[in-house]
């Protein structure tokens, strides 16, 4: 497989003992000075790791962006195929499962994130974690050359060691790196996409707490406690953000945490219920077929 991006981690897919997906870290110590995003090109003279099978289902706790240059290649992204050539982008983003071509060539530049670098009022205005927003897009002429100025630009900046100590090193790559998302965002968004700073301040808070604890909590009071709004409150401004009740997203992550488990490990169907958070086999059953009109044993068969 060509490829250019240092991955970090020790192996890819089902883990030794079929126990979990396995997840690559953001490689820190392969970033230039250490900060917390990398960008480099991919193509056949740069390998993917040898040790890092990434052709088999697996995790990362970071953003990868794709801006490519070659192709045609299939992309796999939590269940479905993404067929993506010269001039796509592919963004995945922190937990997804995905699974790269075999044989495919990927050449472009890829952009790596790591989260926490960037402040949260970046993260707002650049959707960086709208899981809703497709993985694939497909910029027009102009909107792609504006992509590929402003990758150049931060690849220039990130590259760039000598000029700047690295406290402004960093900042300026903060700034570049946005200039980059928002253009990447309005284009995953669309210009319609007109939310309100606070409510989507409150959405943001809520989605990053439901990512964090959707294992262990599925109460919707719980989460509105936690961070100090009313349940009314909450609910308006997730059905603002995403058209759905609090507790439909809820259940909504943690159907999708219990497809991936079943799909891509060997973990017993208890004991894939248990890890979100139902510890009786037949409550789990019970909740996957409601929003899946499918036993978890049947879907696990069907993905196999």
């Amino acid at each position: 497989m060509a490829g250019g991006f240092p991955q970090g981690g020790d192996g890819g897919g089902r883990t030794a003992d079929g126990v979990g997906i396995r997840t690559f870290p953001f490689p820190v110590e392969r970033s230039v000075c250490g900060v917390g995003m990398q960008i480099a090109p991919m193509d056949p003279d740069r390998t993917w790791r040898a040790d890092a099978p990434l052709d088999r289902v697996h995790r990362i706790d970071f953003h990868i962006v794709m801006l490519l240059d070659g192709g045609p290649l299939r992309h796999m992204i939590d269940f479905t195929e993404y067929e993506a050539t010269a001039g796509d982008v592919l963004w995945i983003r922190p937990g997804q499962v995905h699974r790269f071509s075999r044989d495919a060539e990927y050449r472009g530049t890829v952009l790596a994130m790591q989260p926490g670098f960037l402040p949260r009022a970046t993260v707002e205005a650049t959707g960086l974690y709208r899981y809703d927003l497709p993985p694939l897009m497909r910029p027009g002429p102009a909107r792609l050359a504006a992509l590929r100025a402003a990758s150049d630009q931060l690849r220039r900046e990130y590259e760039d060691t000598e000029t700047l100590p690295l406290s402004l090193h960093t900042a300026v790559l903060r700034h570049t790196l946005t200039a980059f998302l928002l253009r990447l965002a309005h284009l995953a968004a669309g210009s319609g996409d007109s939310a309100r700073p606070v409510e989507d301040s409150v959405f943001t808070l809520f989605r990053e707490a439901v990512e964090r604890d959707f294992a262990t909590n599925h109460s919707v009071t719980a989460y509105a406690d936690a961070l100090g709004y009313s349940r009314r409150t909450l609910a308006r401004v997730v059905r603002a953000a995403g058209g759905e009740t609090p507790k439909a997203f809820i259940d909504r992550r943690v159907v999708l945490e219990a497809k991936r488990l079943l799909a891509h490990t060997d973990l017993p169907i208890g004991r894939v219920g248990a890890a979100v958070g139902f510890p009786d086999a037949a409550n789990f059953s019970k909740f996957f077929q409601q929003h899946t009109d499918t036993a978890p044993a049947a879907f696990r068969a069907e993905h196999r």
